[in-house]
Parts: C-alpha cells; structure tokens; sequence
C-alpha cells in the first residue's frame, strides 16, 4: 500500500493518494455467539484465494485465534477498494461457515472468550510479557493506510491530523458490549486498547528522526517487544510507504468503513 497515482482533473495531471484498509474481524459461534478460536481454519481456507484486484491483499492471523484480519490492497478508487473489502468479507465468512464459526465485525466481543493466544513465536513471547493484557484484549479495528512519499511527509500529516482522530473514532464507534454487559461506552475497545503501552494520542513529534527516537527508546527500554507493537492512533506504517491511522473500530456496514478510508485519506 502507498504511494500516488496521477490522474487527469480539468486538463490538469494531479496526483491521488493511495488508500488501502485492514479490518479485523471476529470469529463467533452462530449458536451462543461466544467467540470460537478458528483463526487457524479459516486462514488456511482463505490463503490462496486471488481476488480481482488482491495483489497485496489476503487474511492474517492476530494476536488470539477469535479473529483474523483482512489486507486489501492500495487503491486510487474507493469503488476499487468497496469491491475488494466486500470479497475479503465474503471469502472469510464461507471460510468461517465451513468451520462451523461465523463472522461478526464488531469491535469488542460481547460475551467473553478465554483468550487463546495465536500459536506463532511472537504472539507467544507477547503473552508471556503482557500476561493478562494480551489474554484479555480482545478487540477488532479498522486500520487505514494513506500513501505518503517519505518519512517526513507522514510524520508532518500525522502531527496534523491528530486533533481529529478522535472524531474518526467517534464516526466508527462499534463496540458498546463486554464480557455480556452494555458497558456505557458507544468505544469499549478504544478504552481497552489502552492497556497497552504504546496505544492512544500522541504529541508532536516534529521530525521523522524523533519519531523514530522515540520508538527506538520504547523498544530498547523493554517498553516493547518489538517496533510492530507501535499502537499510537496514526503511526508510519512498517511495512508500506504510507501513514496508517489506526484509530478507528472496525465497522458493521463496509460503508462506513469506507466513509472513514475517505475522511483519512481527505
């Protein structure tokens, strides 16, 4: 995900930033609706599916095995990006229907799992220096990747828009049911996130080298376990040339999601 691409607006070559989103979904028994751990499942179901336009999307293992998460791939049209995110959705819940499971985004379980931790190396070393945190975050978000074309280009729009990622939030809200209760929140995962060390707002940062100062220090202090563990609410993606906010829960209906890819984008 990342970058631009030009497109021509009155005779005049302009360039679009791309957009691409994750969303977390969460894995329910259809009977009880308690979350069922068949991440696993509906992963090796999912894995090898070519979509139309899914160059750099697929499915994705979390932190427990009640979810997974879907990638799609950078898009200049949100038509391009509604088509492929509505596939994702479709691919997992077949995936999830032959394991007996189904699918529900919502972004906090309503009844409470047991918090089975995925069976990968660095989900495990998590575990074992987070305790309780990793067993009982359960939570689903929609992740947002806006391309930028360097390091200093995203920290300065990171430090720009962090006084209206709460109303991002806010738009998305999706998760107001915990452990079987109304918790009063219409976001009980953006108060459970931050149990994490890195989660929420940030300041400003600047420049791009006290960005990443500061996440040096977090991770060398023992703070982290590793950089992937960056929660803030718009971070610099790992892994793409983009700015990936963050802070949003993933969303019943996929044009909601879609409405805050634009606004993040916007």
């Amino acid at each position: 995900m990342g970058g631009r691409d030009a497109v021509e607006v009155l005779g005049q070559t302009s360039a679009m930033r791309t957009v691409g989103v994750e969303e977390e979904l969460l894995l329910v028994d259809v009977r009880t609706g308690k979350p069922r751990s068949v991440a696993s499942t509906v992963i090796a179901a999912a894995d090898g599916v070519n979509l139309q336009r899914a160059a750099e999307g697929g499915v994705d293992a979390e932190l427990q095995r009640y979810m997974v998460e879907t990638q799609s791939s950078a898009a200049s049209e949100l038509a391009d990006l509604e088509a492929e995110l509505r596939q994702w959705r479709r691919v997992v819940a077949h995936a999830a229907r032959d394991a007996g499971a189904g699918v529900a985004a919502l972004a906090t379980a309503p009844l409470a799992g047991t918090g089975l931790i995925s069976q990968t190396p660095r989900y495990l070393r998590m575990a074992e220096r987070f305790g309780r945190t990793a067993q009982e975050v359960l939570t689903c978000g929609c992740h947002v990747h806006v391309g930028v074309e360097s390091d200093e280009e995203g920290i300065a729009a990171i430090d720009r828009i962090r006084v209206w990622l709460p109303v991002i939030l806010a738009l998305s809200a999706n998760s107001p049911f915990y452990d079987g209760r109304d918790t009063g929140y219409a976001s009980y995962r953006s108060q459970l996130w931050m149990h994490w060390p890195s989660a929420g707002p940030t300041d400003t940062f600047g420049t791009s080298d006290a960005y990443h100062r500061l996440v040096r220090s977090m991770v060398e202090s023992g703070v982290l376990l590793d950089d992937g563990m960056i929660y803030f609410d718009a971070r610099l993606s790992q892994r793409y040339p983009t700015v990936e906010i963050r802070v949003a829960d993933v969303c019943v209906d996929l044009e909601d999601t879609l409405l805050v890819a634009a606004l993040c984008r916007s």
